[in-house]
Formats: C-alpha cells, sequence, structure tokens
C-alpha cells in the first residue's frame, strides 16, 4: 500500500504558483463552489459548476501523463458526475 501524502506537501511539484497552495485550501475551495453552485442553481450554479468542471478538466490533461490508470479513471468519473450535476442543476430550475 501507497503511503499517504502529507497535507502539508506540496499540491504540485515545481515552482510555479500551484506548488506553494496548500491541498486543504483548495479542498476548501473547491467544496465552497460545489456548495453555492448547487444552493444558487438555475444557470448562474450551473456556470459556476461548469467552471469547476473545466478547472479539474485543465488539470486532468496536464497531469495525464503522470497518472496511473486507476487514478486517471477515478478523475474522468469524477469529471463526469460533475458535468451530469451541473446540467442538472440547469434543468431543475
Amino acid at each position: 500500500m501507497p503511503a499517504r501524502r502529507s497535507m502539508k506537501a506540496k499540491l504540485v511539484d515545481g515552482e510555479g504558483p500551484l506548488s506553494r497552495v496548500p491541498p486543504v485550501a483548495v479542498f476548501l475551495l473547491v467544496a465552497a463552489v460545489f456548495v453555492v453552485g448547487i444552493l444558487i442553481g438555475g444557470a448562474v450554479g450551473a456556470l459556476l459548476l461548469g467552471a469547476l468542471a473545466a478547472g479539474i478538466a485543465v488539470l486532468l490533461a496536464v497531469t495525464w501523463r503522470v497518472l496511473s490508470p486507476s487514478e486517471r479513471a477515478g478523475r474522468v468519473f469524477i469529471l463526469v458526475v460533475l458535468a451530469a450535476v451541473a446540467v442538472s442543476v440547469l434543468l431543475t430550475k
């Protein structure tokens, strides 16, 4: 079983702007955008969820070659579920 990643470890390797962002802060931001998108609903909520999905898609594309097949599958699954939730939010209000 692989060792667990430290909660204080860099989010991504390198010296770019994301390398200095704590993973907990990213999680809280993503969770907040998701909750706000669900609660607002309608076109604005769907737009927030779509922006979140677009950001996840970009990160997935950038990290694709270093991910294992199971990590890829899990992240693609999350992206598909988020897109489905965005469409559902758009259509329900």
